[in-house]
């Protein structure tokens, strides 16, 4: 029976792979990566030689019709995306849902667990964590406000990402409708510059203004 393997990639620092992640990647036949460049270099790292091909929100049906075609050749096939854990906020979970509508059991699908920033930056946040809400990226546009009215109407923890170019944004977005509540705001977790504000959402905010240092950041509410 054909596999398709989920296969959680590093967010940021390459030695956050686990040893049956790079045993997938040395034996399967082919893998699907959101940019082949990113990849390589992960490949490199661990001297694995295996064929590419790039799948991501953009793809057009004729490359998932080529992707499931390899299934039927029975090829076992390991998906990853560019950081972290594929499917989470990231178009993989469109794939996966395609193989079980497609293939009806005929193809496998095995979760490699691994890094996710959510979940890294939950462990580091000191809240409560027994039960929490996980938001992805707020919309650019349409839809934001609804978001953020959203967030200061729950009473779970709260976690979302949010890029370098609209940090600043949220958090003062935040700030308007938390007032004293804590959060923390995690920036390049893994990585060489990671580091983690902790404070309102005013206080975050003229934190990282003053580092004027970007990154991609994660963020976390305490429950009510």
């Amino acid at each position: 029976m054909p596999i398709l393997y989920i296969v959680a990639t590093p967010i940021g620092n390459l030695e956050d792979i686990t040893l049956r992640a790079l045993q997938v990647l040395k034996e399967v036949d082919l893998i699907l990566c959101e940019d082949t460049r990113v990849t390589s270099k992960l490949l490199a790292h661990y001297e694995i030689k295996k064929p590419l091909q790039s799948y991501h929100q953009h793809s057009k049906l004729a490359k998932v019709e080529r992707i499931l075609e390899a299934f039927e050749e029975g090829k076992n096939i390991a998906l990853v995306s560019d950081a972290g854990t594929p499917g989470i906020s990231d178009p993989g979970g469109l794939l996966v849902e395609e193989v079980v509508r497609r293939f009806s059991g005929e193809v496998k699908i095995i979760s490699i667990p691994g890094a996710n920033a959510a979940l890294a930056a939950l462990s580091v946040s000191g809240f409560p964590t027994d039960r929490f809400v996980f938001l992805g990226f707020p919309p650019h546009k349409k839809g934001r406000k609804t978001f953020f009215d959203g967030i200061a109407a729950r009473e779970e923890t709260q976690v979302f990402y949010e890029s370098k170019h609209r940090i600043e944004k949220a958090l003062a977005e935040l700030a308007a409708r938390l007032g004293d509540k804590p959060i923390v705001v995690a920036r390049e977790l893994t990585k060489q510059f990671e580091t983690i504000y902790r404070g309102t959402a005013t206080e975050c905010l003229a934190q990282l203004r003053a580092d004027k240092t970007l990154g991609e950041f994660v963020v976390v509410i305490r429950k009510s």
